[in-house]
């Protein structure tokens, strides 16, 4: 039997994750804004039919919005985080290979398996739903790039395809004509123009093109995109992502502010989450990079800078970085400034077996990577900033403004759902 990959992809995945826990907004239009309440960054499909557009600024569609009884919510990334774990302990259990490739969406290898295909997809398709809440859809090819082409076909015609479609039992060629060239995994923007220049419309379109051009005019990744289309495959599934070589953390402030007591609460609370996300790979940095910036699209005093700072030696103790980044910000500030974003990132990065020890390196500065295991400990099992430094503090004004926030349903005691009986 020949080899086949599953992309499995949660249907309006954050719309999805709101309606779980609120069945009164089962039927009705549901977006989910960006940071700040900004842009539309999520749409359930009753959105997509009223004419919401994705990405469009919420104070220009609040009309639109509001005559339909759309329901609208800050995004709540505590929750969407946790309902994405739990989606992948579901798909992990119906294979031994699984790649995540995004916060909801993972490819399944399927190599090896003497059954139905189609119908395992629906078996995870209403295993995934049973368990999570959370509606998928399930594309299955010979080859990633197809499985993505599938997967979009899935979805696209639900009535049809039950939200599953495999490919590998079908004619290929005349589902790629159902592909518009702009949908194809790996082709963005740039190279769609280019293409439809060219004549070249569809994914079936993009298949008889010469190999040389697509080389030539498109890079080596151009070509294997074609290639996958071609059910040849060049993209390899990954168990594990390779460790990151940088690690940023910023955010746009919820309000402009000039106190520098404040821009030192965000650079903390920024150190101490680059520094858990590095230790979560087990990786240790070697430089640290804080930014600020005024909002350039007001017209006001203007600011923005960087600086950088090798560390003696490369560390992930977060009371080490927050110091060094400290420093940095207390460089960098100027009075008289109204900022709207800063941000801390780590680079440098190396792993155990590659660092170098400072010999003369006073321990006080080297950290307790005990202690940093037991903060970590905690804050996994009972929710991130459960353990918190002082210099992040508690108020926080500076925090993102999500007015319209939704509980954190799974992850805080106090939110827990209840239910009258």
């Amino acid at each position: 039997m020949k080899s086949c990959i599953a992309l499995v992809d949660c249907n309006n995945f954050y719309a999805s994750c709101e309606r779980l826990f609120n069945p009164a907004i089962r039927h009705r239009p549901v977006i989910v804004l960006s940071n700040n309440d900004g842009c539309i960054v999520a749409r359930s499909e009753e959105a997509k039919e009223i004419g919401l557009p994705f990405a469009s600024p919420y104070f220009k569609v609040k009309p639109l919005a509001d005559k339909h009884k759309t329901a609208v919510f800050s995004s709540n990334y505590t929750l969407y985080a946790d309902i994405s774990r739990r989606v992948m302990q579901v798909l992990s259990t119906f294979t031994p290979e699984m790649e995540i490739y995004s916060i909801d969406e993972a490819f399944l290898s399927f190599a090896g398996m003497n059954c139905n295909l189609t119908e395992y997809g629906r078996k995870i398709k209403e295993t995934v739903y049973q368990w999570t809440g959370i509606p998928v859809s399930v594309g299955i090819a010979p080859t990633k790039t197809l499985a993505k082409c599938a997967n979009h076909l899935a979805k696209k015609d639900r009535s049809s395809t039950g939200g599953v479609l495999d490919l590998t039992c079908c004619d290929t060629g005349s589902f790629l004509e159902k592909v518009d060239i702009g949908n194809i995994w790996g082709i963005g923007p740039a190279y769609a123009a280019k293409l439809r220049e060219r004549g070249v419309y569809t994914a079936a379109d993009f298949t008889g093109c010469n190999e040389k051009w697509v080389k030539a005019n498109m890079t080596i990744m151009g070509l294997r995109t074609l290639l996958e289309l071609k059910e040849r495959p060049c993209i390899s599934l990954d168990d594990a992502p390779p460790p990151k070589k940088g690690i940023v953390t910023s955010k746009s402030f919820g309000r402009l502010t000039g106190s520098l007591q404040d821009l030192e609460q965000a650079v903390s609370s920024f150190a101490s989450r680059c520094s858990e996300k590095l230790r979560a790979q087990r990786g240790f940095a070697s430089v640290v990079t804080v930014f600020i910036m005024t909002d350039r699209f007001k017209d006001m005093p203007q600011y923005a800078d960087s600086l950088s700072a090798s560390l003696p030696e490369a560390t992930a103790n977060t009371p080490v970085i927050i110091r060094y980044c400290l420093e940095l910000l207390r460089k960098l500030y100027r009075d008289g400034y109204k900022y709207k974003k800063c941000g801390v990132m780590l680079s440098g990065i190396v792993t155990g077996s590659t660092l170098q020890m400072n010999l003369f390196l006073d321990e006080r500065y080297r950290g307790d990577p005990v202690l940093m295991n037991t903060v970590d400990s905690i804050n996994r099992a009972y929710g991130s900033g459960a353990l918190f430094y002082a210099s992040s503090g508690i108020e926080k004004p500076w925090g993102m403004r999500r007015e319209l926030l939704s509980p954190a349903y799974t992850t805080k005691w106090s939110d827990i759902v209840e239910i009258g009986i």
